[in-house]
């Protein structure tokens, strides 16, 4: 892949990411779930906008997520869904906007977030 080719792919995504951003944003009711994909590893934070804070956050970092086959799967993006809504949970968040960052809502991040749809958080 050329570094032309590449270059296109990054700056549609970030068009596609602040277009989204500037639609959804997160407030103390209804903070805000944002996903982030590497090819590595899958994050994931709960994020309060009009406070500026990280309430609960989740990642496929672990030593666990390596032992279980991959750090940047299906099973790794499920896992840190789950991961997610139970660190929500602790603070007492049980709605979310979803921020889909500019990825397409399939494979990885549909997985994360029917995830964390099937542990509780609503969205």
């Amino acid at each position: 892949m050329s570094v032309l080719v590449r270059r296109k792919k990054l700056t549609a995504r970030t068009r596609r990411q602040l277009r989204i951003r500037n639609r959804v944003a997160g407030t103390p009711a209804r903070p805000r779930l944002n996903v982030f994909c590497s090819l590595k590893y899958i994050y994931a934070q709960v994020i309060d906008d009009s406070a500026g804070t990280v309430l609960a956050c989740a990642t496929s970092l672990g030593k666990a997520f390596a032992a279980q086959g991959g750090r940047a799967n299906m099973a790794a993006a499920k896992a840190v869904g789950t991961l997610v809504a139970e660190a929500a949970k602790k603070v007492n968040v049980s709605a979310v906007v979803f921020d889909r960052a500019g990825y397409r809502y399939h494979g990885r991040i549909k997985a994360l977030a029917e995830a964390a749809r099937a542990a509780g958080l609503q969205f």
